[in-house]
């Protein structure tokens, strides 16, 4: 069993149904992601990308993923760490890295500067490894 930390592009993906996760893997997410995801399918429906039905739809898709969504003050607490550490701004892609360091094995992102900024701090994975067992 892999257990992946995926940000909120890798979370809309799986709820539009591009990518099926392989049984066996854990999904773990900042409980921010679920806000982060409203506010995306929001967007892409009022720029007519998808109906409002459709984004409600995958809206309701995410809640019901088996994906663990943690926030509690340990996690908040690594990702100050990790902001602070990396002289970030604010500390939403650090949520994403200290859960990573807390909790899962890897972090999938299809950002590449994410991705190389934390590759000293954590393992780092594409969208193709959620579909290999």
């Amino acid at each position: 069993m892999t257990r992946f930390v995926v940000d909120c592009d890798t979370l809309l993906r799986i709820a539009a149904g591009e990518i099926e996760v392989a049984a066996g893997h854990q999904l773990v997410a900042p409980t921010l992601v679920r806000s982060q995801a409203l506010a995306a399918l929001y967007q892409q429906a009022r720029r007519g990308d998808i109906s409002a039905s459709e984004g409600l739809a995958r809206v309701k898709r995410i809640n019901s993923l088996k994906v663990r969504f943690l926030g509690d003050k340990v996690s908040q607490a690594q990702a100050w760490k990790v902001a602070d550490r990396l002289g970030w701004e604010t500390t939403y892609d650090a949520e994403y890295v200290g859960l990573t360091q807390l909790q899962a094995d890897a972090f999938v992102t299809s950002d590449r500067a994410l991705a190389r900024a934390v590759s000293g701090l954590v393992k780092t994975a594409t969208v193709d490894a959620l579909r290999t067992p």
